[in-house]
């Protein structure tokens, strides 16, 4: 032993004496020290026990479709939004051309292409000039003179929705220019910040800051202040015997297994005092207590939206202003029993997993309306009635059809909605901007004149931010 530890420089000399002698001079083993570190925390412990999980997400395929079905309302959306935007609900194709950042359309997919795709929502016609332009079907109009209806109806509501929102932030202001990158997902209306910003004086006002126009609380309602209850136990309503159960024991997605350390944080994390995300004071951060608070505000929000669901870059702006970490996709991921996070998409998103039965129906929370959700459905049932009517125009002139991605694109397709997305839309699904939400009935009016070209030119292709600028500036714009 005493010649094993000799200094260096005899080392040589054993290896002489002793030639089957392997001495290292370094250990083989890293200390354990860092694992020491991490097992004294129970919040890092969680991070270590799930690093392994967070590199691989289990799929849901029955919120997956619902990322698919989303995506493919996407191009409609906005381009619903850009006609309606304009006093004469029509728009030609050679000022539509300037709005492919916007429209999100592949650099191979043409916007007349794309357009004849849906023939039961959007129909092209020659203006008096010969210029080709498209507008909304009648069906589609009114349907959108419904929807339109419908969100003045429910404009307190709606209100309601943007007074949490704002209770729910740390200095009780958000940007308006974030607020718009979340209207979509609330149901708000296209000109939230111009009608419903400025007619409840008495909840909200618009102030102006160093970072542009923003929405400031002005009175608090303690009738707000009321999380979402906590969702019911899965094993509540399957016991056959009233008694407590044997083991602690967690609620997960089918098909979802987390390792041990992983399901022991969890369960300690559940068994936590339930926090109030309203009235909740700041916690130390990198603490238990911080990601409860994290963690009951990300699921306040995602309560908020139509779908219980919304990006994961919504989140991350608002992460300053509602007090979350800057790891909050980790976060999420690290708590499969309350979000799951979609891949599908360029973008991925996030789903209230308790807003969401086994089979991916949604289900209807406590104070839930589901007027919009039946306007999104009767919009979906208008792009399969136009799926429909091109199978029909095709059939009648004998399987020829002078719109060849038209043919292509439906023999990627399926009847039912449920497949991925095989026909080109991942690439439109949240690529660059959200749904523009300006009002923008005096841009560009005059759609024939030579003069207000350019200036249409300018307003329209106006570069959308990259995902990195979204996270990393400080006022994400739409535009």
């Amino acid at each position: 032993m005493e010649t094993l530890l000799s200094p260096p420089n005899h080392l040589n000399n054993m290896k002489k004496k002793y030639p089957l002698l392997t001495i290292h001079n370094k250990p083989t083993k890293k200390p354990r020290s860092s694992i020491i570190v991490l097992e004294s925390s129970p919040l890092c412990c969680s991070c270590s026990a799930s690093s392994s999980s967070s590199k691989k997400i289990v799929r849901n395929p029955q919120l997956d479709k619902q990322v698919v079905k989303h995506s493919k309302l996407r191009f409609v959306q906005k381009l619903k939004t850009l006609l309606l935007s304009k006093p004469r609900h029509f728009m030609p194709l050679r000022v539509l051309s300037k709005c492919r950042s916007y429209l999100s359309l592949p650099p191979k997919r043409s916007i007349l292409s794309m357009i004849k795709r849906y023939p039961a929502i959007f129909q092209l016609f020659s203006t008096p000039s010969d210029l080709l332009a498209v507008q909304l079907t009648p069906a589609a109009e009114s349907l959108a003179a419904e929807e339109a209806l419908l969100k003045n109806q429910i404009s307190m509501f709606l209100a309601s929705k943007l007074q949490k929102l704002l209770m729910l932030s740390l200095h009780r202001r958000l940007l308006l220019s974030k607020l718009a990158h979340l209207g979509p997902d609330l149901g708000l209306p296209p000109n939230f910040r111009s009608r419903l910003c400025n007619d409840h004086p008495e909840r909200f006002k618009t102030v102006d800051t160093s970072y542009g126009r923003a929405l400031e609380l002005v009175s608090w309602d303690p009738d707000l202040a009321i999380p979402l209850p906590p969702s019911p136990h899965p094993c509540d309503n399957d016991r056959i015997i009233d008694r407590p159960p044997r083991f602690k024991q967690l609620r997960l997605m089918k098909g979802l297994n987390v390792k041990r350390k992983h399901r022991d944080f969890l369960i300690r994390f559940n068994e936590m005092p339930e926090i109030n995300p309203y009235t909740a004071e700041a916690k130390v951060p990198h603490t238990m207590e911080a990601e409860k608070k994290a963690c009951a505000v990300v699921r306040e929000v995602l309560g908020l939206t139509v779908e219980k669901r919304t990006l994961v870059d919504h989140i991350t702006h608002f992460r300053h202003d509602f007090g979350l970490s800057n790891k909050v996709r980790g976060m999420l991921v690290r708590h499969p029993d309350l979000f799951y996070v979609s891949l599908k998409g360029q973008r991925d998103s996030v789903f209230l997993v308790e807003g969401y039965d086994d089979r991916g129906r949604l289900r209807q929370l406590d104070g839930d309306r589901d007027e919009l959700l039946v306007a999104e459905q009767k919009l979906m049932e208008l792009v399969r009635e136009g799926k429909r009517m091109r199978r029909e125009r095709r059939n009648r002139v004998d399987g020829v059809d002078d719109d060849d991605d038209d043919i292509d694109d439906d023999d990627i397709e399926e009847e039912d909605e449920e497949e991925e997305e095989s026909d080109g839309f991942e690439e439109l699904f949240e690529a660059g901007i959200e749904e523009d939400w300006e009002d923008f009935a005096g841009v560009g009016d005059v759609i024939f004149g030579g003069d207000s070209v350019d200036e249409i030119d300018n307003f329209w292709t106006f570069k959308a931010s990259s995902k990195e600028d979204d996270i990393t500036r400080a006022s994400p714009e739409t535009w």
